[in-house]
């Protein structure tokens, strides 16, 4: 794991318009961000087209791309590159012609909703379509969802950006959890009633 004020100090080089810092945050955190596409990427099929680098260097690419690259600390940049591994993962899937809204989701425990790198990439479309619809409801508890699950963030990190108590967090998340799972079943039920 990168050293958390190397990536810093490369993030605040990037803020203020230093484009060497690119290159240094890659070097920093390039086995970090691979590691968390594997994660995504592990029960897909053997023969799938996409591999965890291309989710890497595609989300890489994506937020170099970003108008405001403005990151406050480590935790921030690996929340936001979560997020944009999510959105390559869920456009390949729809490029796939994945069927939309949960292509059989049926999850029946919080533990299934804790443990991401089981998940398929029908998993993953439900789940993102989830979080669009909770993110309208409440954006911070989306975005805790995406820190600790996406990112692999412990709520002790959670709490710490945004800046409350860790018992916060805990029931947050236990809230955020419940929500998505009724969403996304009741999702995949409806699917299969159609």
């Amino acid at each position: 794991m990168a050293d958390a004020g190397e990536v810093t100090r490369a993030l605040q080089r990037i803020g203020a318009g230093d484009a060497d810092a690119f290159e240094t945050l890659l070097e920093l955190v390039y086995p970090e961000l691979c590691e968390l596409a594997h994660r995504y990427m592990r029960r897909e099929r053997p023969d799938h087209t996409l591999q965890a680098t291309a989710v890497v260097n595609e989300a890489y690419l994506r937020l170099l791309g970003g108008t405001n690259l403005s990151f406050t600390d480590r935790g921030h940049f690996f929340a936001v590159a979560a997020r944009a591994m999510r959105r390559v993962l869920t456009d390949h899937a729809r490029r796939r012609g994945r069927k939309k809204r949960g292509g059989g989701w049926a999850r029946s425990s919080l533990d299934d909703l804790q443990s991401p790198e089981s998940w398929s990439l029908e998993d993953i479309l439900a789940l993102d379509e989830a979080l669009h619809q909770f993110a309208e409801v409440d954006p911070r508890k989306s975005r805790m969802i995406e820190m600790r699950y996406f990112t692999g963030l412990s709520t002790d990190e959670i709490a710490q950006f945004f800046e409350v108590h860790v018992r916060s967090v805990e029931r947050d998340l236990r809230f955020s959890q419940v929500w998505l799972l009724r969403e996304m079943t009741q999702d995949a039920l409806g699917e299969e009633g159609h």
